[in-house]
């Protein structure tokens, strides 16, 4: 699907990216993959699970529900303090995330949101070696159901469709262990305005590993 391509492939571009400023790195020091000179760890390939709080908007009425997705993304540094890298990511509502709504001729129409997918570039702040704040902003595609029935139950449309928007939020990331493979734990808040004026708050948090 072009969407999800699209999505996995920022991480993969972000590393890329990356690498010529990696191999420039190798002619000052013997190996790449040490952390920098403060001591962080936050550069290279990380894969991480997410979890917590979704609001799904649309009609003027919102619904709340657990979620869950997950992230794979790409850091750099610039100096010891800057951290910037591309992700993408995949969310998903745990139960039906749909909002009802009866019109004024009496029929009803229902909203409902299914899996988003997001492509988005971070950058943060260290600090501490260990303590990232970061923002970031990108592209989401969300698909969605559409449905209007009337006052006796009869379905008389039902449009089954993906619309884009644009994704903002922040956070903050904090590194557990160190080592070749650090873990890491992250809060953060992301917001998502589809094109069709619906739209997604998320609260959550997430685990991941980072590979160097």
């Amino acid at each position: 699907m072009t969407i999800k391509s699209l999505s996995l492939a920022a991480a993969l571009a972000a590393g890329i990216a990356w690498q010529p400023a990696a191999a420039q790195d190798s002619t000052t020091t013997s190996d790449t993959s040490a952390p920098s000179t403060n001591g962080t760890s936050f550069r290279g390939l990380r894969v991480e699970g997410n979890f917590g709080g979704d609001r799904f908007q649309s009609q003027g009425i919102h619904n709340d529900n657990f979620g869950y997705g997950g992230t794979v993304g790409f850091d750099g540094m610039i100096g010891d303090r800057i951290v910037i890298g591309a992700e993408g990511s995949y969310w998903q509502s745990s139960s039906s995330a749909e909002n009802c709504q009866v019109l004024p001729d009496t029929n009803n129409i229902c909203h409902k949101s299914f899996e988003e997918w997001g492509a988005a570039v971070r950058a943060g702040y260290l600090v501490t070696p260990q303590l990232l704040v970061f923002a970031k902003g990108g592209y989401v595609n969300n698909e969605q159901r559409r449905r209007i029935d009337d006052s006796f139950g009869t379905q008389l449309v039902r449009d089954h469709f993906n619309t884009g928007g644009y994704q903002l939020g922040g956070g903050v990331e904090y590194t557990l262990t160190q080592g070749r493979m650090p873990v890491y734990l992250n809060a953060q808040y992301v917001y998502s305005q589809y094109d069709d004026h619906t739209a997604r708050q998320r609260i959550m948090g997430g685990v991941g590993v980072r590979f160097r």
